[in-house]
């Protein structure tokens, strides 16, 4: 888990990803999980990268430009892609790769041309065989060999010429969205860029895990971190086979998808106890009931404070294994990129 909060401080050059992991990009996805890696290692705020862009001139870096960059709400432009890159303080030397990456996939995102100009073979490869006369064919052979030739020079000025007004169309359309303002009448705020991994699960079933408390408590709240991106996750708590609550539905938001749920466990259940063992069980989602992180707080003495903490996902093996989570039902797992709301008061929901 990795987190970028506003006002981090750089910590000079980064280490760059592996030449086989961009050449490996083959999705949208793929490049957002390499640059918020980069955005890790740099170890800096979005607000400080802004800063670098505009001291260094050239192309700006809008704070809620490369935070939709990073959730991988929209596909960067390369120049966008390269400041974001420069400012991170990746070596120069190092981005002809990310550029060759981001080439690969802007050709992929483009519209399929005509039939016939996808048969033609592009520059530098083989050109097509010389037909020779016969059957239904005519036409001297010298012809027919400069023929292809031109047609590949036609195509090749055809397809660039499609790709440079495709480029300005998305450039027209995106540039009111990039900067539209709220309704409030300003800028949208970036929030607080966040990458974690998780699970999630789905009807009929469920996730189990065993915290540590102190027995002194007074008072216990569990905390989960969840993608609001999928609405209305409704699923029922027990512990200690004990019914405690109910996660409730929240509205989805696909602007600010962290969010911290809290629900207060009853008393009852958790006083006098060393540890307890939580079980969630899916009711009801849009899509299914996820679940990053699970944070455990206790009142002590009439203080609160962290009890335990489990990591889910994938990359927390270790975590998982000493909390004895289990996962019923599975239906998703993996990364994610998402940020919380601008302000942290927004973060905890209950």
């Amino acid at each position: 888990m990795s987190e970028y909060p506003e006002g981090g401080k750089g910590s000079g050059a980064v280490r760059q990803a592996p030449p086989s992991q961009l050449e490996s990009v083959t999705c949208h996805e793929d490049l957002v999980k390499l640059l918020a890696e980069q955005f890790a290692r740099a170890d800096t705020s979005l607000r400080e990268l802004q800063l670098r862009a505009d001291k260094a001139g050239g192309t700006r870096l809008p704070r809620a430009t490369c935070a939709d960059m990073l959730a991988g709400r929209r596909f960067p432009k390369k120049a966008l892609m390269v400041a974001f890159l420069r400012a991170c303080q990746v070596p120069e030397g190092q981005l002809p790769a990310w550029e060759r990456a981001w080439e690969r996939l802007r050709v992929s995102r483009m519209p399929a041309g005509r039939e016939e100009d996808r048969r033609i073979e592009p520059p530098g490869g083989a050109a097509p065989a010389a037909q020779t006369a016969g059957p239904g064919r005519s036409g001297p052979t010298g012809v027919l060999r400069r023929g292809p030739r031109r047609a590949v020079v036609s195509a090749v000025l055809t397809v660039l010429a499609a790709a440079l007004t495709v480029s300005v169309i998305i450039d027209q359309l995106a540039a009111p969205q990039r900067d539209a303002p709220d309704r409030s009448g300003s800028s949208v705020d970036p929030g607080h860029v966040v990458s974690d991994d998780g699970r999630a699960f789905g009807p009929r079933g469920s996730s189990r895990f065993t915290v540590s408390v102190d027995p002194a408590n007074t008072g216990v709240r569990l905390i989960r971190r969840l993608d609001v991106g999928v609405a209305w996750q409704h699923a029922t708590i027990t512990v200690n086979g004990e019914p405690a609550g109910a996660w409730r539905g929240l509205p989805g938001d696909s602007t600010y998808k962290w969010r911290d749920q809290v629900v207060e466990l009853p008393r009852a259940l958790t006083a006098g106890r060393r540890s307890l063992t939580i079980v969630n069980r899916f009711v009801s989602s849009s899509l299914g009931f996820n679940e990053f992180r699970y944070v455990v707080e206790q009142r002590v003495n009439g203080a609160w404070s962290t009890a335990d903490t489990v990591d889910v996902g994938p990359h927390h093996a270790a975590s998982e294994a000493a909390h004895d989570y289990r996962i019923a039902g599975e239906g998703w797992t993996g990364p994610q990129t998402f940020t919380y709301p601008p302000r942290e008061e927004d973060w905890r929901v209950e």
